[in-house]
């Protein structure tokens, strides 16, 4: 495989085509040299010769490119030309490339060996199937998921994202309990593999959410248009987490409560989500409250930014809607969980996917 540094300014972006189906595993990176340092040895060296490696860089001022090229010249490297975030810089980097299949992958995560195949075997057997995630465990606490992804991402009757394997701050360990391929409503962004045509498709990530939850909301457009999302348990990856923004970042809590309001408008029915932003936006005036009683004061100022931003950008959030609507089929509600999971999991005690009845998911 070539060495190839390829400036965003280029019109053509040279590509390696070597057998069908053709697959590049994508690292967005930031300044992320000390990230690439300790993570990219096991993508090179677990990822099959015929699968391009390709670092997108967003601007970085680090040495994150020079080290690449002088460490692993067979990386080949994108510039963006400023941080353009995750969606954004994703949908830059990708749109000029001719592969059957992207695998979007954290720069902080450690892959295993046949951490591919699997993934896309089982992508091949049914085209219905445009995105899948690998099982997702913490490379802190190897035996523990990780919170972004664990074995496969749902969603709650309000709109709310959790995982099985991890339910709010509730993680377990992995005792193969989850083992099964199954179809899920959202895959993780830590490693994201996506048929290139459907990304480009449905318009790849929204732009406008920066960074948090826009994976989940291509995955929604997605299941709108009839498509399934699936967790591949056959593979394993470990994920560091909080690369980017770590939890205690207000701008991770701006982020999440903002583009989670946007998903709901943009992916639901209006009768559907008028009610539901109704609730949500009480429920998130508990969480602000909650911040504020104890003393996370920037926090609290997040969300209020957060339902801000999202009441001045509904006419952009209203021709979203619009235009989503012409590529929807059918809305595969597959990975819904019928409850609330707020309720189940601080009420109830519920606090593993397994303590949670199969009966209320749509199947």
């Amino acid at each position: 495989m070539e060495t190839q540094t390829i400036d965003r300014k280029q019109t053509k972006i040279p590509v390696i085509m070597k057998q069908k189906p053709s697959v590049a595993v994508v690292i967005l990176n930031w300044n992320g040299q000390k990230l690439l340092s300790e993570f990219l040895p096991s993508v090179v060296a677990h990822t099959p010769a015929s699968t391009a490696i390709i670092l997108a860089d967003n601007a970085s001022t680090d040495e994150s490119i020079a080290w690449t090229q002088t460490h692993y010249p067979a990386v080949i490297t994108i510039k963006n030309q400023a941080n353009l975030g995750f969606a954004a810089g994703y949908n830059l980097a990708l749109a000029n490339l001719n592969y059957d299949y992207f695998v979007l992958l954290n720069s902080d995560v450690a892959v295993t060996e046949n951490w591919i195949n699997p993934v896309i075997q089982l992508m091949e057997n049914d085209a219905k199937i445009a995105v899948c995630q690998p099982k997702i465990l913490s490379y802190r606490t190897p035996e523990s998921f990780e919170y972004a992804g664990a074995a496969g991402g749902y969603m709650d009757l309000l709109g709310y994202p959790f995982c099985k394997g991890r339910i709010f701050e509730t993680l377990e360990n992995d005792t193969g309990q989850y083992n099964a391929n199954e179809e899920i409503f959202w895959a993780s962004g830590a490693a994201f593999f996506v048929r290139a045509d459907l990304f480009k498709l449905a318009g790849g990530f929204d732009k406008d959410y920066f960074a948090h939850m826009e994976e989940i909301d291509l995955c929604w457009r997605l299941k709108n248009m009839g498509y399934k999302i699936m967790a591949c348990n056959e593979s394993t990856v470990y994920h560091l987490g909080g690369g980017t923004l770590s939890e205690t970042n207000p701008e991770k809590t701006y982020l999440n409560f903002r583009n989670s309001l946007y998903t709901l408008r943009k992916n639901l029915p209006l009768h559907t989500a008028f009610g539901l932003l109704l609730i949500r936006h009480v429920l998130d005036l508990v969480a602000m409250l909650k911040f504020l009683l104890t003393g996370k004061f920037k926090h609290a100022f997040a969300i209020n930014r957060a339902h801000y931003a999202f009441l001045m950008n509904q006419r952009t959030c209203v021709n979203k809607r619009k235009d989503l609507l012409k590529l929807f089929k059918k809305s595969n509600k597959t990975g819904q969980y019928k409850r609330s999971i707020v309720y189940d999991y601080y009420i109830l005690k519920k606090r593993k996917f397994s303590d949670l009845s199969v009966r209320n998911f749509f199947r």
